[in-house]
């Protein structure tokens, strides 16, 4: 505490000289300047062992594989300053990152929703939140805390005039459906004992008992680069839906080993070959259901640097064609919506209780065990707040979300969005859990077991998508857009026929689909529907997309 307490000290005196000089008019009647600032505070515990959380059960770490940070990046376009700031961290409970945000706030002057922390999601770091059988290591969450708020405000004691610009590219070799659906008679038994999952996470290479993907990729990998007047590379914050890669404890999992490959590849082309302040972030994007396994093909293993690699040179190759602007104008907005817990009925909640019987005094151990606490968290605790926020950076469009989120929902936000480009940072703000679409949850599966990790009512992804399509209207100050519809030659000739009623089943939500004849005559959905799938002309893999986007049915008969 005394080194943030020194640290802070030394920032707000020079943070009110600043403010003194703006007072006196120096600034005169100057156009407004853009500026940004990074910096990067080293988080790796200096204290072992730690407590890893992310699995199941808890685990126990004692050495650093790889170092582990905090990121910031500070922007003000002369009237607004926000902070964007990604955390080496599987998740974080929303009271650590609200009393970080608490104690840049009181330094910086800036408001503490005009802050945005988020984690990576790498599954190699100390535990900063209990989930399933893993406790929070509270050593390591107080030794987190003033770090985050460190770096939010060392990010902006170094604005300086900078430019900005963002672009996207499509990465389909990257990431994958990670939850397929499985064949009526190759059903899995639950934590509760029940025979319900019929789509399930890491199927198994062309495994014989899954018959497909439950839901579509997000391939989108989106690049803000800053850059200063003189042209040195100054930040990159990156986004890409891939729930992490698997590392060593402790380490930073893919997202580390990106910045550092990223920096060398930028600084080395930068016109003087260096630059030491350069930052460059990976930001976590809409991956509840997505990782880098391709279960449709053959496994394949590279490594977490190796795809570090890969994903660096991507994005080099992005900021190289990015254009650059001198000014824009920053927006953003929060809003907080409460939401139930699914909570036990009484059924569920005698057998967590006699199931916690036999655990007093250790650590769970089993997943009935698992889950039989976890449903006496639910029912303790039947509802919830999420922190929500959206943000405009130009004509560029970011939502955040405290959950971890199917890909299909983070298409949604992108496709409706007002923004022209649109991309997603999952796990920002607090940690809620899974929210699958609704149609999901009658397919089971870990994603929908009812727990600190997936444990909010059915309808909160529609609820949170609606939230944040209000606050993306509300920075961009336009409509949202309709969900797109692509014709194909199959339905355009379907269509000429002029049928009475005509369902395409391309629906992206339930419980009805859509009658493309015009002559609205919607059909609705029972239980055991996944949407959005890639079409007959898809694999599972990696290729370009195409205008079908049907949905499948997965009952028995």
């Amino acid at each position: 505490m005394h080194r943030l307490y020194s640290f802070l000290t030394v920032v707000r005196r020079g943070l009110c000289v600043l403010t003194g000089l703006a007072s006196l008019g120096l600034a005169g009647a100057e156009a407004p300047r853009f500026r940004a600032g990074v910096h990067v505070v080293d988080i790796t515990p200096t204290n072992y062992p730690v407590l890893v959380n992310a699995m199941f059960t808890e685990r126990t770490a004692t050495n650093v594989v790889d170092p582990l940070t905090v990121r910031a990046l500070a922007l003000d376009d002369g009237t607004n300053r926000i902070v964007l700031t990604v955390v080496d961290s599987c998740m974080i409970a929303r009271d650590l990152i609200d009393r970080a945000k608490e104690q840049a706030s009181r330094v910086t002057g800036i408001p503490a929703d005009r802050m945005l922390v988020s984690s990576t999601h790498t599954h190699s770091a100390p535990s900063a939140m209990g989930c399933l059988g893993s406790r929070m290591d509270t050593n390591y969450a107080v030794f987190l805390t003033p770090r985050i708020a460190e770096a939010i405000v060392g990010a902006v004691t170094n604005l300086v005039p900078a430019r900005i610009g963002w672009g996207v590219v499509d990465d389909w070799e990257h990431t994958f459906n990670r939850r397929w659906i499985r064949r009526p008679d190759k059903r899995i038994t639950d934590p509760f004992g029940e025979l319900t999952v019929r789509a399930h996470m890491h199927p198994g290479h062309e495994s014989p008992d899954a018959v497909g993907p439950s839901g579509p990729v997000d391939p989108g990998l989106s690049v803000v680069g800053v850059q200063t007047l003189d042209g040195q590379p100054l930040a990159v914050l990156a986004n890409y839906s891939q729930h992490y890669y698997g590392s060593p404890l402790v380490s930073s999992d893919y997202y580390g080993r990106f910045a550092k490959h990223l920096a060398g590849m930028l600084v080395a082309a930068s016109p003087t070959k260096t630059n030491s302040s350069f930052v460059a972030i990976m930001s976590q994007g809409t991956s509840g259901d997505l990782m880098w396994m391709d279960y449709s093909a053959p496994a394949r293993e590279i490594g977490y640097d190796a795809y570090a690699q890969e994903i660096a040179e991507e994005v080099a190759e992005v900021w190289r064609s990015l254009k650059f602007h001198d000014w824009v104008p920053l927006r953003m907005a929060e809003r907080t919506l409460a939401l139930n817990y699914r909570a036990p009925d009484a059924a569920r909640l005698a057998w967590a209780r006699q199931v916690a019987k036999t655990v007093e005094g250790r650590l769970p151990a089993t997943q009935p065990e698992i889950y039989a606490l976890e449903a006496l968290y639910l029912h303790e605790r039947p509802r919830t707040e999420l922190k929500l926020q959206a943000i405009g950076i130009g004509d560029l469009g970011i939502a955040a979300l405290p959950n971890e989120v199917f890909a299909l929902t983070g298409l949604k936000l992108k496709a409706q969005s007002p923004f022209p480009t649109t991309f997603n940072i999952e796990l920002a703000n607090g940690a809620e859990g899974y929210i699958p679409p609704p149609e999901q949850h009658a397919l089971g599966g870990y994603t929908t077991w009812p727990a600190r990790t997936a444990g909010l009512e059915v309808q909160a992804e529609p609820r949170i998508v609606e939230t944040l399509l209000g606050l993306l209207e509300e920075v961009s100050g336009k409509p949202r857009r309709p969900f797109p519809s692509a014709l194909g030659a199959y339905p355009q000739a379907i269509l000429a026929a002029k049928p009475l009623a005509y369902w395409r089943l391309e629906d992206a939500v339930i419980p009805f689909a859509r009658d493309a004849s015009g002559h609205d005559h919607p059909a609705q959905f029972e239980d055991g529907v996944a949407l959005f799938l890639p079409g007959a002309s898809r694999t599972a893999g990696f290729q370009p997309p195409q205008p079908e986007t049907p949905n499948a049915f997965t009952g028995d008969t």
